[in-house]
């Protein structure tokens, strides 16, 4: 069954709602205020089906807004999600201020079907009809309600006409294309109550995706976590809802009070809710002045509604009917997407003056977007959208859940959107993360030259810390990561431990560098356990204090000194000749006192302290009181 959602739209006491009475036999007005009034204050909904020449079932939701000049905002709150729009003119009044502006936020809002209904038809006389009809066709006339035979005249009181709209409605129903119901679930909530027996109910229009009984959500953009305990769509209890449905939906996890309209309902740890969006806007030619850079205007979008600061690309203000590239910075955070539409309404006194569509939702925070990109970005080459998002994170890249959140389309589509360019080799993927082949390249180009050039000025330490050369790189752990697991496999880079070198790279040293070298081993070696003062050995070297440093630092880091304690480096054979006399010695006697292992050694208190401190470290004599067990 084909579901779509219809809205009205029209200067106040028009006939909207009268009209939806007659088409669907329910009362659209569920306020006492309004019944008392007798005007339409906030959404009315309504329900009915209709059957296809072909016999095929037609699902209606009606969203009937209203049409006082005061109550646009609320107006605004129902007519984001409709598919197609019933024009609402009566023809003892013709065209009013509402209607024009209901009509400007209908094309910024890019509806593209409706039906034009010239109510109250039975209070004129048919030569005014006829009049009314032609000023109705002159005011129409190249725009998406410009048709032959779309304005239909009809009477909610005699009921004269209401088949032929019926028949008009299935018409362009039939054109009308089905939201997307394996996109992300997005249902901007309009209405917050309390049913007895069920506790908090929220409504709205699901404008993509399917919700199902027992689903988590979330609610953005206050972050908490809800879960489905039931679903009506269009006053009847289903076990699930199609995007292009009227939906009630059941919760449990949250109070009335911890819901509202413009909240948003979404999947959870999915999307993202953000503070400013890059947008392509239209300036009416209705707006009584331009709009200027950094101009404070009303935003609205679905059901949502913030003040915002237009900041325009490449202009310091825009006259009316003019189009230009902004970002929209909000106090709030909103939930949008890519090709959401908005309207804007002045910041006082608050009138609409224009509108358009999200081209981005998750900018770059540094700085504006330059035109071509947004130009790309507006485009609707999916492939070419999704390369751009890639290649604009440059050498940090783009995990898969981000790039869901920044376009919102499921991993499905992203796939297979990026299948071709993964197979040309245009974008590379490790794990979930993605990255424009280029910015690749001279990733693994900065990554080599940074260890190249730290084999220049270090020539005397093998390699550099994998940490320093993180820290190095403008790039995200992730890819870095991936750069020390591809580049290896190329034979690129060596690692060994910590260190990253080039390959068959390791120390090169000068000719008295490795003298010196010499001389330190030669000096500890011979030495044995009565090892001399480091410095002192340092003292007669031929090199300076910093390369005599790194020397010791190699000769400890193969193992061929020993750093006994902070005062004493012993040389690697002293140590083992130790451990052997130290096994002879335990043949007699499992335990040693400092005294018997100075006398063993023929070592000083000075050694042999720190000298047992060592080995009880090493496990190769365990302390009890003065007395050490050999293990």
């Amino acid at each position: 069954m084909k579901s779509i959602i219809v809205g009205t739209a029209g200067h106040i006491d028009h006939g909207k709602t009268a009209l939806v009475r007659a088409l669907t036999g329910i009362d659209a007005d569920r306020l006492q205020e309004e019944k008392r009034r007798g005007i339409t204050i906030d959404l009315g909904f309504a329900h009915m089906e209709l059957r296809t020449p072909a016999g095929e079932a037609l699902r209606l939701g009606f969203v009937d807004v209203p049409g006082h000049e005061r109550f646009v905002r609320n107006m605004l709150a129902g007519v984001g999600g409709i598919d197609l729009v019933l024009l609402v003119i009566a023809a003892d009044e013709s065209i009013k201020p509402q209607t024009r502006e209901h009509f400007d936020i209908l094309q910024l809002l890019g509806v593209r079907r409706g039906i034009t209904v010239l109510t109250k038809s039975d209070a004129v006389d048919a030569e005014t009809l006829d009049v009314v009809r032609l000023e109705v066709e002159e005011f129409l006339r190249g725009t998406f309600l410009d048709a032959p035979n779309s304005i239909i005249p009809v009477s909610s009181l005699t009921g004269a006409g209401l088949d032929e709209l019926k028949q008009a409605i299935i018409a362009a129903a039939a054109g009308t294309q089905l939201r997307d119901a394996l996109a992300l679930p997005r249902l901007p909530i309009d209405r917050v109550f309390t049913m007895k027996g069920f506790g908090t109910v929220v409504t709205g229009t699901l404008i993509s995706g399917t919700i199902r009984k027992e689903d988590e959500l979330e609610v953005f953009p206050a972050g908490r976590r809800v879960r489905v305990r039931g679903i009506q769509v269009h006053g009847s209890s289903s076990d699930q809802a199609l995007a292009g449905q009227r939906t009630a939906l059941n919760l449990a996890g949250a109070s009335t009070e911890d819901l509202e309209r413009g909240m948003t309902l979404a999947p959870p740890d999915t999307l993202q809710a953000t503070q400013r969006v890059d947008v392509q806007l239209q300036l009416l030619h209705s707006a009584p002045r331009p709009l200027k850079d950094r101009a404070r205007v009303h935003f609205h979008a679905h059901t949502t509604e913030t003040v915002a600061q237009a900041a325009l690309y490449g202009a310091k203000e825009i006259r009316p009917g003019e189009t230009s590239f902004a970002r929209l910075s909000f106090a709030d955070p909103i939930l949008l997407l890519p090709q959401d539409r908005f309207i804007l309404r002045q910041f006082s006194p608050v009138i609409t003056i224009g509108g358009g569509a999200v081209i981005d939702s998750a900018p770059l925070a540094r700085a504006r977007t330059k035109s071509n990109a947004l130009e790309v970005l507006a485009g609707d080459n999916a492939e070419q959208v999704l390369k751009h998002r890639i290649a604009r994170r440059d050498r940090r890249g783009i995990s898969l859940a981000q790039l869901v959140a920044e376009s919102g389309w499921p991993q499905s589509r992203m796939q297979s959107q990026l299948a071709e360019p993964l197979k040309q080799k245009q974008i590379i993927a490790w794990n979930d993360t993605l990255i424009d082949a280029s910015a690749w390249n001279a990733l693994q180009t900065q990554l080599i030259q940074n260890v190249a050039a730290f084999h220049t000025k270090n020539p005397l330490v093998p390699g550099i810390s994998r940490e320093e050369l993180r820290e190095q790189l403008d790039t995200t752990p992730a890819m870095f990561d991936a750069l020390m697991r591809d580049l290896p496999q190329q034979k690129k880079i060596e690692i060994a431990g910590d260190l990253v070198r080039l390959p068959g790279r390791g120390v090169v040293m000068k000719d008295e560098e490795a003298e010196s070298k010499k001389t330190i081993e030669e000096a500890f070696a011979a030495a044995g356990l009565k090892a001399p003062a480091l410095h002192d050995v340092l003292a007669g070297l031929k090199v300076d204090k910093a390369r005599a440093q790194k020397i010791v630092t190699l000769l400890l880091r193969d193992r061929i000194l020993v750093k006994v304690s902070q005062e004493l480096v012993v040389h690697r054979s002293a140590l083992e000749q130790l451990r052997r006399q130290l096994a002879a010695y335990k043949a007699k006697s499992p335990k040693i006192n400092v005294g018997e292992f100075k006398d063993l050694t023929g070592v000083s208190r000075k050694y042999a302290i720190p000298l047992l401190e060592y080995l009880d470290r090493e496990r190769v004599t365990q302390r009890t009181g003065d007395v050490r067990t050999i293990l």
